[in-house]
């Protein structure tokens, strides 16, 4: 499994607003220039992450994005999962139920279930809050 621009940077954008949304609303150009990432690209995700009611939208000459819940309550799971999709490494265990026919007789179906276990187990586990403390931690202004 491999994460991509989209998610990781999706990550930075969370935690860029969590560590900055105190001031009031983050702006999209002021993320890109503290993350040096284009605010081309950063509105892309923006866009995915303000439909799924991550953050809101403030309009206006103070306007910015701000959290809609508190850092906490997002894991990192559930910010890649809407960025990246399923983070199963095989594609046999991206549904409840695995159809495919050599399931029985699959030695490495375990080593893959294990795999993915073990993922969900970090990226479940970890939240935005989290991030902040590491980040807060580090005393660096660059996130990720």
């Amino acid at each position: 499994m491999k994460i991509s621009t989209k998610g990781r940077y999706a990550l930075r954008l969370m935690l860029d607003i969590a560590l900055h949304d105190a001031a009031g609303p983050v702006r999209i150009k002021d993320v890109s220039s503290r993350q040096d990432i284009s605010d081309k690209y950063l509105e892309q995700i923006v866009s995915v992450l303000n439909k799924a009611g991550y953050v809101r939208s403030i309009r206006g000459p103070q306007g910015g994005y701000r959290l809609t819940k508190k850092p906490e309550e997002y894991t990192v799971g559930m910010i890649l999962r809407l960025t990246e999709g399923c983070l199963a490494p095989v594609g046999c265990l991206e549904y409840e139920d695995n159809d495919c026919p050599r399931q029985e007789e699959c030695a490495t179906l375990q080593l893959w279930e294990m795999l993915y276990d073990a993922v969900k187990g970090v990226v479940d586990k970890v939240t935005l809050a989290d991030l902040v403390e590491w980040q807060l931690a580090t005393g660096s202004n660059y996130v990720i």
